[in-house]
This record gives C-alpha cells, structure tokens and sequence, in this order.
C-alpha cells in the first residue's frame, strides 16, 4: 500500500479538495485502484448536525455517513462509493479511544495523545486504506490519498500531524508522499512566496517534509518564484508546481498530469506498472488541451470531459430557489449534478441562487423591491429547483415557487423538503387544504399532510434521520423517471430526511392528479411524485444528486434540464427506439462503460458515444 498525504498551508479553503481529487484520477488513469480518506480535526463526530452556513453541504454516503462535502469530490472525481470510515474525525478518534479505555483494553495505563491518540489514527487509516470502494471489484486498493483539512500550524490538528511523522517510519518512507498545497498570493501585482515559504518551514519543523509543492494562485507565477520557493522549502524546482485558478474544474487533473506527476509517484513509490504505462503513453499521440500537450490514451476521458464542457455554448437558466443560498457550497452536490445533466443535454448550466424568504408576502411588506427582483428572477428561468432543507424559514416562500411552477407549466425539480413543498402547494390549491403544512412547521395543525417518520429518535439530532441508500420500487409503468432510469423496477438512492408524506393523504392526492410513481420497499413511503399534464413536475424524497457522475448524470437531474430545454420529448423518443442508451449500461465483456449524449438539434437525432473508463 502506497500512502500520498495532501497538507495546506497559509489558508483554508485553498483547493485541497479538488487537488486530492485530481491526484487521484491520475492515478486511476494509469490502472492503479485507488481509494480515499479526508480527515477533519473538529470534535464533531459527524458532519450531519453542521449549520448549512458554516461548513456548507452535509454529503450522505451509502452507508448512511454524513460527511464532508470532500468525499464527494472523490466520489465523482474517481467513481468510487466511500463509506463513513473514509472521514476521520477528532471526535470519532476520542470516542475510540474513550470506549477501549472503558472496556479496559489500555490494562490501567494513562491514556495520553501520544502514543494512544496518534496510533488510533494510524490504525484507522491503515484498516480503511484496504477496503475497496470500487462496487465492480474487490481487490484492496494500491494508493490511498489522505487529505489533512484545515492549516499546518491548526492546534486541533497537531495530534494528527504528529500520528504523519510517525507514520512515515512505519509505512517505510518510500511508501509515503507528502503534497502541501499552500497559497502565493499577489500584492501589487507581484507574487509573494514568503507565506509560502513560512508555512513549509512550520510542516518541516513538525517532522514532515514536503515532496511536492503545489502553489495556488490567481495568475501563473515567473520562473523567479519557483526558483525562491524552492530554495527556501527544500523542494526540487520541477516539484514546484504552479497550479492557477481554472474555469473548468476538470482541467486540473489534466494540469497535473502535464506536470509529470504520475512520473513522480511511480519515482518516489516505486511503482512500476506506472512507469510501463507512462512509457507506452509517450509513444501515442498528443492532444493540445488549451495549450496543454496531453497523451490522449491516459487522459483521454478527461480530455473529453474538458472538451465537453469547454465547448457548451448555449445556456439553460435555472432558479435554485433555497434557504441556504447566501454560499454555493451549501448546495455543492446539486450544482454539480446540474452540471452533468448539462453535459447530457448539451447545454450550459447557469444556475440563479434565490432565497425562498424573498418570495413570501412578508418580504413584500418589508422590502417591496427584493420581493419583486425575486419574482423577475423566477419568471425568466427556465425551471425551478427547490432543494431540501430543514425548519420552518423561507418554507412558504418554496412553496410559493412550487404553486408558480405547476400552474405555468415551468420544470420543476423538488428534493426532499422540495418534494415535500410541492405536496402541501397541492393539497392547499387544488385539495381546498387551506391550512395544510407539515408537522415539522406546526405540530397542532389540522391537516398535517407530511408527519415525522414514527421510528425517529426525537431525543437526538445526531445520525437519526433516514440515511443512505435505500431502494424506491416503482409502482407505476407510465412514469418519466421510470423511463430516464432506464425502465428498471426499482432504484437505490441516498436518502436524508426525517419527515414524509402522510400515507392517509396519499388517495385524495393521486385521485386528483398527483401521481407517487415511486414508493418504499414496504409501500408506505412515498418516493417519487410526478404530475399528470404537467411537461415536468417532479418531486422525489430521496437525495439523487449524491449519486451523479460527470459520465453518470442522475436521471432526475437529466430530465429537468432537458425539460428545461424543451429536449425531453425527443429525448424520450430516442431512449424508447434506442435500449443501449440507458445509464449503466454493462458491455458483454463485463467491463463498465460511460456514456456521453450529444443532442443534435439540426436533425433531431441523438448519437451516443461509449468509451471504456480507464
């Protein structure tokens, strides 16, 4: 097992993330199986009880852990499905180690940070680095890329620097890697490395030494200060790597792999199927990447990721109507499973934030011309998306949004308590339900038409919801989503909620046009609803964007884009004539295969491009 661990310096927030993401594709790219692990030093066990506002979007994993948005960054970067394991926090190691001392394993020794804190940290990484998280194949990983959040120099992180520098010894140093991602800031139009510099020298005076240095800049910095920088951080120059900010996000792998990172790791690991593939691929022929000369064999899926995007021309414009909206990172998973819907529908996404409390008729008095600049908003997009979300703030101005797009024929996608909006629109509007709400808003109402789920622990916040994957049979044959998944009879999807549609609703509901395509195992919980003589009104209980993929778009998102577009009846006709084009599909090998549609708009047809995933 090979160990590649990414620091940061000077700020937090400086693209580790996406950085840790890349390095990983890389080496998917050239046949490693590769895995992850982001670490976290706050006291929370979990992320799942986090404030939207502070720390943005809580991401849900199969086995129902609520983590760092990080992971899923991962995920979609490198294909893979993580578990809670994969996010290490200071509070999961306490807990640890709190419970062997009461079970008496440490036999009446002082429990101290050093050594019980950091080797509870290194056996953690150790266990989860060899469990596979690729669902098409079992075999341990080769590479684990451990992300260290915050900043060297971070008092809740010392325990895990120090686990690092022990580490290193008993990995054995050539299975070890240190990438610090650090920021070179500009001041009067000058680079300056000094906090860079700075921050180097502190990670060495804590016992570990960069290998490679990966420096985050608005511009691309002059020879001159990779010279400094690695004169002053004991850092080869060719492992100085400038890295500046890009306007497509799937650059950065190709970035990486430019600069010979691969030929790095296969040195410094000593991993020699690389080096025999890397050798391979200097033989084929080059691809000019804006400007970027790249092996078209190794990258290539990325190369067509990048094309893909940089090439989108026309725009869809989409109101994210939301509570949570004053940070895009709230909303991470969503804006990128837009983004790949995009890529499917052939159309750039442009996403307009709007928050749901500008919409309500208490805004109007207060502030008569937020309330109208919301509302222009509203009527210029091309759909609507209400997200989930949690309390009673901003739910009427959601709801209001909801009732627009149903009776404008606007595409509407509802997630969640988005889902659960768009049923109490209804109840109130065409029901005659006038009070209807949820009891999540208002315990005593009448007609409380979505309730608690009666096996939730009102006593604790903490992993009490309904999380992870769970599977939604399909009850109906007529159904949009049904067809866009590919006409299966069921679908596993991430689910994080603690309320539902209230069953003893449910007859009144689809009499009158409000169809639950989509139900639980046991038939109890709604899933899916979707609305008859409606182009697209759509509202699922689960979290499907967690589960898209750039070269796997979620078929929910895919649909209200192309709706969006006015594309999904053709769309439709096509997946109807055409049954390779379904999501996942399996090639009679066994090997997986992405796909990518290009819509043609000159003559209406839809070709389909299989490439094998490297």
């Amino acid at each position: 097992m090979k160990y590649i661990l990414v620091t940061g310096g000077v700020i937090s927030g400086v693209g580790k993330g996406v950085i840790s993401s890349s390095i990983g594709s890389v080496l998917k790219c050239c046949g490693l199986r590769v895995t992850s692990i982001k670490i976290d030093p706050y006291i929370n066990i979990d992320a799942g009880t986090f404030s939207p506002f502070e720390h943005g979007e809580v991401f849900v994993l199969d086995d129902g852990g609520e983590v760092d948005l990080d992971l899923g960054n991962y995920e979609r970067f490198l294909d893979v499905d993580l578990n809670k394991d994969n996010n290490i926090t200071t509070g999961k190691i306490y807990q640890h180690v709190i419970n062997k001392e009461r079970r008496g394993d440490y036999l009446g020794k002082t429990v101290q940070v050093i050594p019980h804190i950091t080797d509870a940290i290194q056996e953690w990484v150790e266990k989860v680095s060899k469990v596979s998280v690729d669902p098409n194949d079992p075999t341990e990983p080769e590479i684990c890329i451990i992300e260290l959040g915050g900043t060297i120099g971070d008092i809740e992180g010392m325990p895990f620097i120090e686990a690092f520098r022990q580490f290193q010894f008993r990995v054995k140093r050539e299975n070890f890697c240190n990438v610090h991602v650090s920021l070179v800031p500009i001041q009067n139009g000058e680079h300056k490395t000094k906090p860079t510099q700075n921050s180097v020298k502190e990670l060495r005076g804590l016992g570990i030494s960069p290998d490679i240095l990966i420096c985050r800049c608005t511009t691309p910095f002059p020879e001159s200060a990779r010279d400094k920088i690695s004169m002053f951080s004991h850092v080869e120059k060719d492992q100085v790597i400038c890295l500046p900010d890009v306007n497509n996000i799937y650059k950065v792998p190709l970035i990486l792999y430019q600069h010979k990172l691969a030929e790095f790791f296969a040195e410094k690991l000593s991993i020699n199927n690389i080096k025999e593939i890397l050798n391979e691929a200097s033989l084929m022929p080059k691809i000019d990447v804006a400007n970027l000369k790249i092996s078209e064999g190794i990258m290539k899926k990325w190369i067509e990721l990048y094309d893909r995007t940089d090439s989108l021309s026309k725009v869809v414009e989409i109101a994210l109507v939301g509570k949570y909206t004053s940070q895009s990172d709230t909303y991470a998973s969503i804006i990128k499973a837009l983004d790949h819907a995009g890529l499917e529908s052939n159309r750039k996404v442009k996403i307009l934030f709007i928050d749901s409390s500008d919409l309500e008729k208490n805004t109007q008095l207060e502030d008569p011309v937020k309330f109208h600049q919301a509302w222009q908003l509203i009527c210029r997009t091309d759909g609507i998306l209400v997200p989930g979300g949690f309390g009673i703030r901003g739910t009427e101005g959601m709801i209001a949004a909801a009732n627009w797009a149903r009776t404008n024929n606007k595409p509407y996608l509802g997630i969640c308590l988005g889902f659960q909006c768009a049923v109490i629109e209804f109840c109130r509007n065409t029901l005659n339900l006038t009070n209807a709400t949820s009891s999540e808003f208002d315990k005593n109402a009448e007609y409380q038409v979505i309730i608690e789920m009666p096996e939730h622990n009102q006593g604790q916040m903490g992993g009490t919801m309904r999380l992870g994957k769970r599977k939604t049979i399909f009850k109906k044959t007529d159904s949009i989503l049904r067809k866009l998944y590919g006409n299966t009879e069921f679908v596993d999807e991430r689910h994080r909620h603690r309320y539902e549609v209230n069953p003893k609703y449910v007859k009144d509901l689809e009499d009158n046009g409000m169809i639950f395509t989509g139900q639980s195992e046991d038939g109890n919980r709604m899933e899916i609803m979707e609305l008859k003589s409606h182009p697209y009104y759509v509202g699922v209980q689960y979290h499907p964007e967690y589960l898209s993929r750039p070269t796997r778009p979620s078929a929910p998102y895919v649909g209200f884009v192309l709706a969006a577009c006015n594309k999904l009846g053709s769309y439709m006709k096509k997946l109807e004539t055409d049954p390779l084009n379904t999501p996942g599909h399996i090639a009679s090998n066994g090997r997986r295969y992405f796909y990518l549609h290009t819509f043609d708009e000159s003559n209406a047809q839809l070709s389909t491009k299989f490439q094998e995933i490297l």
